[in-house]
Parts: structure tokens; sequence; C-alpha cells
């Protein structure tokens, strides 16, 4: 199987959308807000510019949705995943994978000197991947024609 050498910084400097953050005392419905706006899966939580969660759509259905709370009076914080996977600029792509598959995530933060800088998705990884074996493809080709 073809690796990937890309790294996160490489996939980051594509990505065209800043990390979309919401701060931990805001309410889930806010946060719902924020997701459907930007049309995203994911929020960083950030107090100040401590990454202190994420909050995703899945925590969404498991502990408000499920459990029958009101989105309207549930803080993020109470309901946020807070023991956050994260990578660095200098992981590859394969890092990603392997951290996303073995620890069943979908969103990664990037952290660079304790800021969060940006956040790398399942989708990125795959168009990453998808890419790249794009790239090996054009080059055999290109060394059977010549």
């Amino acid at each position: 199987m073809h690796r990937t050498t890309r790294t996160v910084q490489e996939v980051l400097s594509r990505k065209a959308q800043p990390v979309i953050s919401i701060a931990p005392d805001a309410t889930v419905y806010a946060a719902l807000g924020r997701l459907a706006a930007y049309d995203i899966g994911c929020l960083v939580v950030l107090d100040g510019e401590r990454l202190c969660g994420i909050f995703s759509e899945r925590d969404y259905a498991r502990q408000v949705a499920l459990l029958g709370r009101n989105s309207r009076d549930t803080a993020v914080r109470d309901i946020m995943t807070q023991r956050v996977l994260c990578v660095r600029p200098a992981h590859t792509i394969d890092d990603c994978m392997g951290l996303m598959t073995t620890r069943r995530v979908r969103h990664l933060p990037v952290v660079d000197h304790k800021r969060v800088v940006g956040l790398v998705s399942i989708g990125d990884v795959v168009h990453a991947v998808i890419a790249d074996q794009r790239g090996l493809i054009e080059q055999l080709e290109s060394y059977i024609h010549s």
C-alpha cells in the first residue's frame, strides 16, 4: 500500500475555512447554530485560546437528544468531548488516518505551541489520500508510456 508523506500543515494550507470555535459556557443550541451556519460537523471548544474540548454532532446525539436534555438550557461544557486527541502540523496524513481509525474519531485539532491552528477532518484525510494516489497513478502512467 502506498503511504502518504503529506503533512497536516500541507493540508491546512489548502483549506480556506478558519477554525470555527465556541466557548464552553455557550449553549448547545448556539453550538448547533454554528454547525449549521458553517455546514460543519464539529466545533473546537476554546476557553480563551486554551483548547478545552470539541463539540460534535455525535456529542449532541448521545448527550442531548438521547437523554432528553434541552439544547437551550445545556452548556457546551456539560456535553463536549473533553479528552481530545490532537496532532501537530508536522504529523503526516497517515498518522491522522491511523489515529482516526484506531480511536474512532472524525476530527483532530491541530495544535502548535499550545495554540489551535487548525482542524483536520476525516474528509480532509480522504481527499489527501486520493490526491496522492492520483499523483502516483499519473507518475506510473508516464513511466509506462515513456
